[in-house]
């Protein structure tokens, strides 16, 4: 998460006030690992957003999000996310068939967590009852990143493809993301923002499943362009022109948040190893990481 600002951040003493609780129930509590903290320079602070979310955890009555929902992360494909559930140490099992899947999981209880990015016609991303996900009393949105979107082309882009509606030439070879994913929900707006629709352009009859089977297609010369994150045009090599700025999100019932993969991964995601991680990929702005964007 990101350093939150001072009001946001509380010492042992507030925190214990905040809850009205002794300042040793407070230390007990965090040599159990029970309450989310962090520790700065040897200091105990308590952000106040996590503070509030184990609150409502422990108020919580829904039962249903029992300890047996698998430990998946579903949805979206992202790099930096990809590589952190690795590195974190997290066990979390990744099952990346794009946003709409993703959400559809979420409600089976069939993922603790999962990504995603979906845009909507206002311009405004990720609502959780426009994307089917607002009948969850107990669910949280957290924000993973902004991320740059954009047109991923060959290196030199050799057909010259300087915007959308440069898809709408015949001899464009679009390969477009999975029905349902996020990035195709984004390429289908952006056309319609251009005046076009998918029947103006000339889209291959398969699809690729993540960013980086897009970018290795455009790569081995099977694909002329596809709407991609700019980190996997970075990593393959290839040029990219920029179209969106995006949020991508996490989506979690509130019991998840406190699950040891996922106190793994968020606990990973504060450290500058990650912060690194994320300027070495291109395309990332962490300036709202790990804020909760929506708590029913």
């Amino acid at each position: 998460m990101n350093m939150q600002p001072r009001e946001d951040l509380m010492t042992t003493a507030e925190v214990a006030e905040y809850l009205r609780l002794g300042e040793r129930k407070v230390y007990e509590l965090v040599r159990e690992r029970v309450i989310p903290c962090v520790r700065v320079t040897g200091k105990l602070l308590f952000p106040r957003q996590a503070i509030d979310l184990w609150l409502m955890n422990h108020l919580e009555s829904d039962e249903r999000i029992a300890l047996d929902t698998p430990a998946v992360l579903a949805g979206s494909h992202d790099p930096l996310l990809e590589w952190a559930v690795r590195e974190s140490g997290s066990d979390l099992a990744l099952l990346l068939n794009g946003s709409g899947d993703g959400v559809r999981r979420l409600l089976a209880n069939q993922a603790q967590v999962i990504g995603f990015h979906l845009i909507h016609e206002d311009g405004t991303w990720n609502n959780p009852a426009r994307c089917g996900l607002g009948g969850l009393r107990d669910l949280v949105t957290i924000e993973w990143a902004q991320r740059t979107q954009g047109l991923i082309v060959a290196p030199g882009n050799p057909l010259e493809i300087r915007d959308v509606r440069a898809l709408a030439n015949p001899r464009v070879r679009v390969l477009r993301r999975q029905e349902g994913a996020g990035a195709d929900v984004l390429l289908r707006e952006l056309l319609r923002q251009a005046g076009l629709t998918l029947g103006d352009v000339h889209t291959l009859e398969h699809c690729a499943l993540t960013h980086d089977d897009l970018a290795l297609e455009v790569l081995r010369g099977g694909a002329d362009c596809g709407l991609g994150v700019e980190a996997a045009a970075r990593r393959h090599g290839l040029d990219f022109v920029p179209v969106c700025q995006e949020r991508f999100d996490l989506a979690l019932r509130r019991r998840a948040y406190f699950q040891p993969h996922l106190q793994a991964l968020l606990g990973f995601a504060q450290t500058e190893r990650f912060r690194s991680r994320a300027a070495s990929l291109g395309g990332y702005d962490l300036a709202g990481h790990g804020q909760v964007r929506y708590n029913a």
